[in-house]
């Protein structure tokens, strides 16, 4: 059993229907979404782009999945999290958009943010004692040799290299494409997304996924909302 402490919009929510839809699996529920019809993209075509952000499902990772050390288990980290959680405030993020970073495409931020970056370092540090050593296979399937010495670093200090001063705010929408394909599947994201993008997107809740075995789905097991119980009656 795997954990990651991530964002993802609430299960009603529009762009969380239009992520369910692109990549073909709500990750709610876990069950099987038809592929949108995109004038110059078949469904055949999504499904191949999609298969390696469909297993994650759709989300932005604060805390990057871990398994939990021997001290640990489940009740404590939910307890833990719904306690942070109503210690923090929502954030909104604005200009969130379609983008690709290197050879993929996700939502990404066209500014930066630094509510949402202080709040995925928040994360990071209040839940790392929660977190087992890596082992050595885990470090090795981050392919240490290609990061930077900072990355490097983070994965040692925190046990995932894009943390803290290397985050990037982004939720993943395809597997590596090839240059040719860039404008063609970009054109297609955009008419899917941009329509649920028209307004910014808050960060008001915490999102627990877990992973039951490794190489399983990833599932939202609970949502955690983000700020004071009064202030948020009072709203």
């Amino acid at each position: 059993m795997r954990y990651a402490i991530c964002f993802t919009p609430p299960p009603g929510d529009p762009l969380t229907l239009a992520a369910a839809g692109w990549l073909g699996r709500n990750v709610y529920s876990g069950h099987a979404v038809d592929h949108p019809g995109l004038k110059g993209i078949g469904v055949h075509e999504i499904a191949f782009h999609t298969a390696l952000p469909r297993r994650f499902g759709f989300h932005a990772t604060f805390k990057a999945p871990f398994r939990l050390n021997e001290g640990a288990n489940e009740a404590m980290l939910l307890r833990e999290l719904m306690h942070f959680a109503g210690s923090l405030e929502p954030v909104t993020l604005s200009g969130l958009s379609v983008g690709r970073v290197g050879e993929v495409y996700g939502l990404i931020l066209d500014r930066p943010c630094s509510a949402i970056d202080h709040l995925a370092a928040a994360v990071v540090q209040a839940f790392d004692g929660y977190r087992a050593p890596l082992s050595e296979a885990e470090i090795e399937r981050r392919n240490p040799e290609r990061l930077s010495a900072p990355q490097f670093s983070n994965l040692n200090r925190w046990g995932h290299p894009y943390v803290m001063d290397e985050f990037r705010f982004h939720m993943t929408l395809t597997g590596p494409l090839l240059a040719r394909d860039f404008p063609r599947i970009e054109q297609g994201l955009k008419a899917h997304f941009d329509p649920v993008l028209a307004e910014p997107v808050v960060v008001a809740n915490l999102a627990l996924f877990v992973e039951t075995e490794r190489g399983a789905p990833f599932t939202v097991h609970s949502l955690h909302p983000l700020g004071r119980v009064s202030s948020r009656k009072i709203a």
